[in-house]
């Protein structure tokens, strides 16, 4: 039967130099491959994100991974998060894969029950969006949109604008994805 509390203090040794090393080394990665790498997380970064979790725990409790190996596997998914970020600023169709597009739930006074379905959004949902933002009145209220890390954006009506931050953004219909200018 193997020890359940204590084993050796060398093993105890090994998991502090190898966890404080993966720890530094894993830090020393992430600052250097920038800031998007930090940045608020969509799905594609929340699963690099799980990984690289992943991938340290094993580093400092598994004898068959060496630090080595580990810092290789840091590098090699911060390469690879790297790369698909570079290619989704230049590709559009690269984006849409990789992070979706933000969808319009919400237009003037208006729940788009289809988008909300789609996103699996409710009603409720919206309205507590729109009341975290402080407003009371659903008419001062332009759009809601849905981001691509799952946030919720309220917009003001503003009337005076010639150009609108909703450009781009979808709004699903049955069966179809069609652009919302205003």
């Amino acid at each position: 039967m193997e020890p359940i509390i204590f084993d050796t203090w060398t093993a105890l040794f090994r998991t502090l130099v190898l966890g404080v090393t993966g720890y530094v080394s894993l830090v020393f990665l992430l600052r250097i491959s920038g800031r998007r790498t930090l940045s608020k997380m969509n799905a594609f970064d929340l699963v690099v994100t799980v990984a690289l979790g992943s991938t340290l725990a094993t580093v400092i409790l598994s004898k068959d991974v060496t630090l080595a190996q580990g810092s290789l596997a840091f590098a090699l998914l911060i390469g690879m998060q790297y790369l698909v970020t570079w290619l989704s600023v230049r590709h559009r169709w690269v984006r849409q894969v990789v992070t979706g597009e933000p969808a319009l739930l919400f237009y003037r006074g208006e729940y788009l029950t289809s988008s909300l379905r789609h996103a699996r959004v409710t009603e409720d949902e919206i309205r507590a969006a729109m009341r975290s933002e402080g407003k009371t009145d659903m008419t001062q209220v332009e759009a809601v949109v849905m981001e691509t890390d799952g946030s919720f954006s309220v917009i003001d009506q503003d009337l005076a604008s010639e150009e609108s931050s909703l450009e781009g953004v979808t709004a699903p219909g049955p069966g179809r994805v069609r652009n919302t200018s205003v």
